[in-house]
């Protein structure tokens, strides 16, 4: 079970929660990249690899048995934040097919370059099983 921390008199973030709580067994999945199982790169367009790393990210949470709704916090690591802005509408659709709605603490930077010359966007996920 989680709860929102939203303070009362703060705005309501959009896409995200300002906090999370959850009891249960943790866990803690890698930045996942736009590649595929096999490691390799089907685009160059960064909504395209935002779905793939979604997709990995809800692979890994089905080893542990979770389920994208347990998921409490993301971080995103974008290599190009205008690039990123602008591609919000394909990676919103992106997001709710294969997340669904959305209430996890989230934070979003821009980096110089990820490790994968070809990867635009890593995601890196914690998420808590309920007891």
């Amino acid at each position: 079970m989680t709860q929102i921390l939203q303070p009362a008199h703060w705005a309501r973030p959009r896409g995200y929660s300002n906090g999370v709580m959850a009891r249960g067994q943790m866990v803690f999945v890698a930045g996942m990249i736009g590649w595929d199982a096999q490691c390799v790169f089907h685009t160059d367009d960064l909504a395209g690899q935002v779905r793939q790393a979604l997709t990995n990210v809800v692979e890994v949470l089905r080893e542990a048995g979770a389920k994208p709704e347990h998921i409490t916090r993301m971080t995103w690591y974008v290599t190009d934040k205008r690039e990123y802005v602008a591609a919000y509408p394909e990676i919103g659709r992106a997001f709710r097919e294969i997340i669904g709605s959305f209430n996890a603490a989230m934070t979003a930077v821009q980096v110089q370059a990820l490790v994968e010359d070809r990867a635009k966007v890593e995601i890196e996920v914690t998420a808590v099983i309920p007891d």
